[in-house]
């Protein structure tokens, strides 16, 4: 049976979502990844997990501010000496980033055979919709209207 690119995207995705991932453990590790980011901040696909996944890449302006947002949002309510909250691909060269939130973390390190969703994931391929997505609360759902003028 052969996959149609929509098939195709999707299995990428999912493949992308399920690999190995290493964590912003500090914060200056986090500092360094937006920066990472921001150098190129077009071509990011901003996913809200629980939201429809968005259809066409965000653009740089709305990337700076999400990231402004984000990077705000995780120092005032993740009220740790630590990140740890915060997983790429590849911290150099980022291509999917996985925000979890500091107020819905469950676990989200070790082993699992259902991890817990993260809130939010910045992606270089387009996403796909979670199937496991967990609607997120409204509080979170109007924080990210707010910023995407959604």
């Amino acid at each position: 049976m052969l996959c149609t690119m929509e098939e195709t995207a999707q299995q990428t995705f999912l493949q992308d979502f399920k690999g190995s991932f290493t964590s912003a453990l500090r914060w200056p590790q986090l500092d360094a990844l937006w920066e990472r980011v921001l150098a190129h901040p077009e071509g990011w696909y901003l996913y809200a997990v629980g939201e429809p996944p968005p259809q066409a890449p965000a653009t740089a302006d709305e990337c700076r501010q999400l990231v402004k947002e984000l990077d705000a949002l995780l120092h005032r309510e993740h009220d740790e000496d630590y990140c740890g909250i915060v997983y790429a691909d590849n911290l150099d060269e980022p291509a999917m980033i996985k925000v979890y939130d500091p107020n819905n973390l469950g676990v989200s390190c070790g082993y699992s055979t259902n991890p817990p969703l993260p809130g939010w994931v910045l992606s270089r391929i387009p996403p796909v919709d979670l199937p496991a997505a967990r609607a997120q609360p409204a509080g979170r759902r109007r924080w990210w209207q707010r910023i995407l003028g959604g």
